[in-house]
């Protein structure tokens, strides 16, 4: 399966990095450095310096060209490909691609943490594998429910005691706190009826991360110095107790830190980011149809099974204000079943791809007290 982490390699500079200590620094040439390879090494610093060396309205109508011909993936692979180029080609390219919030398409990594698309929700689904309690998310390419998708994110249920947690990461092969690929997880109470998400990363400038034996663990068996060295709680989801066991679906409040106004750059590491605010959402009432006898939703034909863990969320009265979604009619994110393991999220502004899936995870599992 192919993962951020391999087809996203100009995040951490490959193309400098693999010439080792040749580039950005005095090269002590021994003994045993083959003559062929060094001779390939100057070649490829001559060939990066040739291309970083076009004009800056070539390059940039150059990288506008491509962003403009590859409307959807596999396409969109032309325009990483510019990013990885030299850093002039990557900061180009981060100039002139548009955040999902605007363009309605996912193309960096970066992507996953910003807000989806302003005027349609962006179409993904979920397939998840029992046998190895991992869930594996993907962008959808076509109008199909499912098809072979494009890889974004995926997770792991690890059990921690009396609680169960999530690792998310960039990488399928790759699950682990401690990796370059860990971007966050999600941990629930002993009744798995409060979650909370946690990002690797500082959701804005002055923000502390968690304290937790979980935290600390996690940040000890870092192995990078690229990987964050704690965790920060970026959201909550609640789902209530239903002790009269009334028939009905589950009911679930979530309140997510989303930012307000991010500006249009691709590269978050280059903006100082503020505080964010807080987002509440709430499960949308499902009515009861007489002649199904069952609870029902309108998911526009997204939806083909029914299941306890179909869901909408809405914005409540008052809290979606900033980001224009304060009716409740406006769906926000939509997670319902399609198939024995697989799963259809539709989701869009203010949420992004990453707490979008986390919110998701948390509907998977027995919840004996809600239902």
């Amino acid at each position: 399966m192919v993962s951020w982490r391999r087809s996203a390699s100009w995040l951490s500079s490959a193309s400098r990095s693999s010439l080792g200590g040749a580039v950005g620094g005095e090269a002590k040439v021994t003994p045993e450095v083959d003559p062929a390879a060094q001779e390939v090494v100057e070649e490829e610093e001559v060939d990066e310096e040739r291309w970083s060396r076009l004009l800056p309205e070539l390059l940039t109508e150059i990288v506008r060209r491509v962003d403009a011909g590859a409307e959807r993936w596999p396409l969109r692979r032309d325009v990483v490909v510019c990013a990885c180029v030299c850093r002039r080609w990557r900061d180009a390219a981060f100039s002139v691609v548009r955040p999902p919030v605007e363009g309605g398409r996912i193309t960096f990594p970066s992507s996953l943490k910003q807000p989806g698309p302003r005027d349609a929700p962006m179409h993904c689904f979920i397939r998840r594998d029992k046998k190895n309690s991992t869930f594996s998310l993907h962008l959808s390419l076509t109008q199909a429910l499912t098809d072979k998708g494009k890889f974004l994110l995926a997770a792991r249920r690890f059990r921690q005691g009396a609680h169960t947690e999530y690792v998310i990461s960039y990488d399928y092969d790759d699950l682990h706190p401690g990796s370059t690929s860990y971007i966050g997880k999600l941990r629930s109470d002993f009744l798995g009826t409060k979650f909370i998400i946690y990002d690797s990363q500082a959701p804005y400038d002055g923000a502390k991360p968690a304290r937790s034996r979980s935290s600390r663990r996690f940040a000890s068996k870092q192995i990078s110095p690229q990987v964050s060295g704690g965790n920060y709680e970026v959201g909550q989801v609640t789902y209530k107790f239903n002790f009269l066991k009334s028939r009905g679906p589950r009911r679930m409040q979530c309140s997510i830190q989303c930012p307000v106004g991010q500006g249009a750059a691709s590269d978050l590491s280059k903006e100082k980011t503020p505080a964010p605010n807080s987002l509440d959402l709430k499960n949308k009432a499902p009515r009861w149809h007489e002649h199904l006898q069952c609870w029902c939703l309108n998911f526009h034909g997204r939806v083909t099974v029914a299941s306890v863990k179909n869901f909408q969320l809405v914005a409540t009265a008052g809290s979606g204000g900033p980001w224009g979604v304060g009716d409740e009619e406006t769906v926000i994110l939509q997670f319902g079943k399609i198939e024995d393991d697989a799963f259809t999220m539709d989701y869009r502004q203010p949420l992004s791809a990453f707490q979008a899936f986390a919110i998701c995870l948390t509907s998977f599992g027995t919840k004996l007290a809600c239902e």
